[in-house]
């Protein structure tokens, strides 16, 4: 957990939503110079915070419509930060709840140093990033339809489909081999939704790789010398890491990556296991993928895993591959240094 700690002249708490804001400013003294409710419209915050604006910074929860806040204070250089949501306890543990007492508390934690901070990801790639996760949403539900169509075709006990059904040239016959007409063009629609779904996704890798060669191919080519690491994974990696140098050691890699069980502990005791869903589960999963895959492909990695497997267990084994993979990452992004697979096995 990092906390923004720099001291300024004013601090502006913001509880922000769709179409509502309130505004709290404290001065360094702590006391209010603005408390007020006001609409989302950027020329009216823009106007509530100008008479501050030679040293005051701005601070909001991480909440889905925080995007057109911190690019309107990167264009009018006004500092910004975002609040982790799960580390906001102060605001969501308190007695009595609603926005003007969050906002206070989002200025007070700003003035004393409190603040939990996360990532506000760069507008420049923000667009991009959010596209490849819709691809990813799309790309599940494909998936899901053809679950669907082979769970249909095991109620009715007919023969499993020897070819993959997410190609379309191996669609010939599948909905002809269901009786009812109605299980028919159930299966029928499954089909053309897998067809159109197919199409809009190969359109949509296009358009991310060629924003990503343009964004930094030299990272994206690195990424790609890893063995069982594609188009996808690639793309994936580069976009929920964007920039390494946020992470100042390799634990916070690992931990953004959700590669570790943290440990709660008390008095010395262990007490069990607490926030495991905080981190980057896009990234935790690009990376397990690629671990997977160079399983697939290499008999070094198949040969490590196994020694893992006779010290501790199947699941125990992959998780500490896969963080060894994700650690390794790490360091390439760093050093922008190609995948080495001898040292990889080495160290």
């Amino acid at each position: 957990m990092k906390f923004y700690n720099r001291q300024h002249k004013y601090y502006c708490g913001v509880d922000l939503h769709a179409r509502k804001m309130y505004v709290c400013i404290l001065d360094h003294k702590g006391k209010i110079v603005v408390h007020l409710n006001i609409k989302t419209d950027p020329e009216l915050f823009f106007e509530l915070v100008f008479p501050f604006i030679e040293d005051v910074v701005v601070g909001v929860e991480c909440v889905f419509c925080w995007y057109w806040l911190a690019d309107l204070c990167a264009d009018h250089k006004i500092d910004f930060v975002l609040g982790h949501a799960l580390y906001m306890k102060a605001i969501h543990g308190g007695k009595t709840k609603n926005d003007k007492i969050d906002s206070y508390k989002l200025a007070m934690l700003l003035k004393g140093g409190n603040f939990p901070t996360a990532y506000p990801y760069p507008a420049k790639w923000r667009a991009t990033r959010d596209l490849l996760r819709r691809r990813m949403y799309l790309s599940r539900r494909c998936s899901e339809l053809v679950a669907h169509i082979n769970n249909t075709n095991t109620q009715y006990n007919l023969p499993a489909f020897r070819k993959k059904l997410s190609r379309k040239y191996n669609h010939g016959g599948v909905a002809e081999r269901f009786e009812d007409p109605a299980v028919r063009k159930s299966i029928e629609v499954d089909l053309a939704m897998i067809d159109a779904m197919n199409q809009i996704l190969k359109k949509l890798e296009w358009h991310i790789e060629k924003t990503a060669r343009q964004h930094d191919y030299h990272t994206l080519y690195l990424l790609r010398s890893i063995p069982g690491v594609g188009q996808i994974l690639a793309l994936v990696i580069l976009y929920e890491v964007h920039d390494v140098r946020r992470f100042p050691r390799v634990q916070d890699f690992s931990s953004y990556a959700r590669l570790i069980r943290p440990v709660k502990e008390s008095d010395g005791k262990w007490a069990g296991h607490s926030n495991k869903k905080i981190g980057n589960h896009h990234l935790k999963w690009a990376i397990k993928e690629a671990a997977i895959l160079m399983l697939r492909d290499s008999s070094q990695a198949k040969y490590f895993v196994s020694k893992l497997e006779h010290k501790y267990n199947k699941g125990k084994a992959l998780g500490i591959f896969t963080h060894k993979l994700g650690r390794a990452i790490y360091f390439m992004l760093k050093n922008k240094e190609a995948f080495n697979m001898k040292r990889f096995f080495d160290q």
